[in-house]
């Protein structure tokens, strides 16, 4: 007996065992199912009697009706005794205490968010690396072109007044190097 008090029926009568599926089968497996026993088993196209070729074809097309809608799908289900939805169990640690932590070195990943990169992602990660990279050559290339007249600092001429004001200042600024610069 299943859930609803009644016998399920057996599996060499429902549409699924019909067109050779299991009732977990996806919308996309039963299409497949459906188109490739009609072409089989349609009167036009079979070697078959044509009565039991139109039989046949008739009731393929009648379980593809059913179950290619969801919700006669679902009755049908019910109906044989089949259900999707697994009954939902409690867990084993239910008696253990709440201020037990989970273990994550049991976990394949360190941490619950923790995922592998996806190649969008991937292919995101090897542009910035290739940006970087090219960023860093740039600036490498231009230091060496300009050589040390990049870290040069150019001085600003001195008016003849302050060129005076110094060398009488500091007679010793003449030793130094500093010339007068006449503007």
């Amino acid at each position: 007996m299943n859930q609803n008090g009644a016998m399920p029926q057996s599996s060499e009568s429902t549409y699924y065992y019909l067109l050779g599926l299991h009732p977990s089968a996806s919308v996309i497996d039963i299409r497949r199912a459906y188109r490739e026993l009609s072409k089989r088993y349609h009167p036009d196209t079979t070697d078959l009697p044509a009565n039991l070729a139109t039989a046949k074809f008739q009731q393929i097309k009648e379980a593809y009706a059913t179950l290619s809608n969801p919700e006669r799908r679902l009755n049908y289900d019910l109906k044989i005794g089949y259900s999707r939805f697994g009954v939902i169990q409690a867990p084993a640690d239910l008696n253990h205490s709440v201020t037990n932590t989970y273990d994550w070195s049991k976990s394949a990943y360190l941490d619950a968010s923790d995922r592998p990169l996806s190649s969008g992602e991937i292919f995101a990660l090897f542009i910035l690396g290739l940006t970087f990279l090219g960023c860093l050559l740039l600036a490498i290339a231009i230091g060496l072109t300009r050589g040390e007249a990049a870290f040069q600092t150019q001085q600003p001429p001195q008016h003849p007044v302050a060129q005076q004001q110094i060398n009488q200042i500091s007679p010793s600024a003449s030793l130094l190097g500093i010339k007068h610069h006449s503007c």
